[in-house]
C-alpha cells in the first residue's frame, strides 16, 4: 500500500500552520516517516511539494527545514490577498454554482448566529470556510489553488483578533454573497476589497525572532479509503 504524498503534504503542512515545527527547525524524512506512519517516499515528495509552496527550504549540510520568512514576506502576502480575493469574488458572482450558493448561504447563517453567541473559535472556523468556498466558487483551479495556499501561509504567519463586533463581520459576508448570488461581479469584488481591508487591519506577525516551543502533533496522515 502506497500512502499518496498529497495526504502527507497536507499533514506536515498543517503542522507547520499549527506550530508543531518551528520555524526553522529541520525535517528529517525518518523521523516525519515514523510520525505519520508512512514511508519516506511520500515524505520526500510532499516536502518538494512544501518547498515549492515556500513552507520548506532546502539547506546545504542541514536538508530540508521549515522556512523563516521575513516580515516583509509576511507583509506581501497579506497585500495578494487584497490583490486576489476581491478577483475570486468577482469570477465567482460569474461562475458560481447553485451548490457554491447553497453553502455560503449555510455559512453566513451559522456565522451570524454564532456572532450572537458569541462563540470566537467557531466563527474562525466558519470564517475559515466561508472563504474557502468562495474561492472554490470562482471557477478557476489556478486562482483557487493561490488563495488557499495564501490562507495558509497567512494562517502560519498571523494571529488574527477576534472582531470587536463579529455580527458586522458576518453582515459583510452575507452582503458579499448577496453579491454573487446577483451575478455583480464589481460589487461582490468591491465588497470583498472594503471586508479585507477591515480584517487587515486584525492581523499580527506570531514570529518576533525568539525562539518557539514544539508543540505535540495531533495529525496522523489517515489511510482511510487509500487503494493499492
Amino acid at each position: 500500500m502506497r500512502i499518496p504524498a498529497h495526504s502527507v503534504c497536507t499533514a506536515i503542512r498543517d503542522d507547520i500552520v499549527g506550530g508543531v515545527y518551528e520555524r526553522g527547525g529541520r525535517l528529517t524524512e525518518e523521523v516525519l516517516a515514523r510520525r505519520y506512519g508512512v514511508s519516506r517516499v511520500p515524505v520526500r515528495e510532499a516536502l518538494r511539494t512544501l518547498e515549492a509552496e515556500g513552507f520548506v527550504v532546502t539547506r546545504r549540510h542541514a536538508g530540508a527545514c521549515v522556512a523563516e520568512p521575513t516580515e516583509q514576506e509576511a507583509a506581501d502576502l497579506l497585500e495578494m490577498r487584497m490583490l486576489l480575493e476581491p478577483l475570486g469574488a468577482a469570477r465567482a458572482a460569474q461562475r458560481r454554482t447553485e451548490a457554491h450558493l447553497k453553502v455560503l448561504r449555510g455559512l453566513v447563517r451559522l456565522g451570524q448566529e454564532r456572532a450572537r453567541r458569541g462563540s470566537s473559535e467557531d466563527l474562525r472556523s466558519l470564517g475559515g470556510w466561508f472563504h474557502e468556498t468562495l474561492a472554490q466558487a470562482c471557477g478557476s483551479p489556478s486562482l483557487t489553488s493561490m488563495l488557499t495556499q495564501l490562507r495558509h501561509k497567512i494562517a502560519w504567519m498571523y494571529a488574527v483578533e477576534v472582531p470587536p463586533s463579529p455580527a458586522e463581520s458576518w453582515a459583510e459576508h452575507g452582503a458579499i454573497v448577496d453579491a454573487v448570488a446577483r451575478g455583480d461581479g464589481e460589487r461582490a469584488r468591491a465588497l470583498t476589497a472594503l471586508h479585507g481591508e477591515r480584517t487587515t487591519a486584525a492581523h499580527r506577525l506570531r514570529f518576533s525572532g525568539s525562539g518557539e516551543r514544539v508543540r505535540t502533533s495531533q495529525h496522523a496522515v489517515n489511510m482511510s479509503g487509500v487503494r493499492h
